[in-house]
């Protein structure tokens, strides 16, 4: 089984990329979305470490949001419970796609929470700054404060683009995504 990373900034599309390589997608942003959700045990775990700030079910991402710029420590508390959840939900997904010539991994840290192993194949989706701040402003939670506080938990662009195998350019445009995807499948998938 092959096993494609997909590495970016948030908002360059990495999503939209890995779901266009048309194999499985373990999609890590929905499966935290789903915990908020759906997990009563990942409320509680929060709610205990952070009871000013997670006060409901389903966990109300405003809640989240306020607790992360409340104080700088409660994003690493956020992190370290959600994180245990997702890469048991990798791990799963991992198993029920072992037949699977490829899959690919969205996950936002991935090289960051050493998701990733050593024979992963890492794609940096290269999108231009000025797409990504339009694109990211239109989103319906959007705060920028947030957006800070995450950029300052993940590696450079540039540390990103070195560790990866290749490095597809996002136009947002469907063809220069494709024609991306199939050089890289070409090389891979021999």
């Amino acid at each position: 089984m092959i096993r494609i990373g997909i590495l970016g900034d948030i908002g360059s599309g990495k999503s939209y990329v890995a779901n266009s390589f048309g194999y499985p997608v373990f999609n890590a942003d929905r499966e935290v979305s789903t915990l908020y959700k759906k997990d009563k045990k990942i409320f509680k775990k929060l709610n205990k470490k952070l009871p000013k700030h997670i006060l409901s079910f389903p966990i109300n991402k405003l809640e989240i949001t306020n607790a992360i710029l409340s104080n700088k420590t409660n994003l690493k508390k956020i992190t370290r419970i959600v994180h245990k959840e997702i890469r048991k939900k990798m791990n799963l997904f991992i198993k029920n796609n072992k037949n699977k010539k490829i899959i690919v991994l969205d996950i936002p840290l991935l090289l960051e929470n050493k998701i990733n192993n050593k024979n992963d194949i890492l794609v940096y989706v290269d999108s231009k700054k000025e797409d990504i701040e339009k694109r990211i402003k239109k989103r319906l939670n959007f705060d920028s404060k947030i957006l800070e506080k995450f950029k300052k938990i993940q590696y450079s662009r540039s540390f990103k683009k070195k560790k990866s195998n290749f490095i597809i350019k996002n136009d947002f445009t469907n063809k220069t995504v494709k024609k991306g995807i199939k050089s890289i499948l070409n090389k891979i998938a021999k």
